[in-house]
């Protein structure tokens, strides 16, 4: 318990150091409903679009193909083994489903939208 409130004080006290989410990414790359997500759970305490920070940037975490209920797995119960060189991500259990769902969506979004129509299409051919 005392381990995870020391976390928990951690990653506020990144957050409060780091409220100007905006200003690690470009303009209009955050659309408002996700920052205000990621504000008010601390994502943003460790995680930035395109930027490698305390954890991977969520760029990269689209590029893994996870669809939105791994990631909302992932969320509530961290693999550290997923990502290794990076410290372990606590738990985020107080995220509502809903929420974290919305954020996974996001996430995946910032692939481009690439890995859900590449992986499903087959390559056309003529047919004999």
């Amino acid at each position: 318990m005392k381990k995870s409130f020391g976390f928990f004080l951690a990653a506020a006290s990144l957050a409060v150091a780091s409220l100007d989410v905006m200003a690690q990414a470009p303009a209009g790359e955050i659309p408002a409903d996700m920052q205000a997500l990621m504000s008010k759970y601390t994502c943003i305490a460790c995680h930035r679009p395109n930027q490698r920070l305390v954890g991977p940037a969520y760029i990269d975490v689209a590029k893994k193909n996870y669809t939105n209920e791994q990631i909302v797995e992932l969320i509530y119960n961290p693999k550290p083994a997923n990502w290794p060189g990076y410290p372990p991500m606590a738990a985020m259990k107080q995220v509502p489903k809903d929420d974290a769902l919305k954020l996974a969506a996001w996430i995946n979004s910032l692939d481009g939208g690439a890995k859900k129509g590449a992986a499903k299409k087959k390559p056309a051919g003529k047919k004999a």
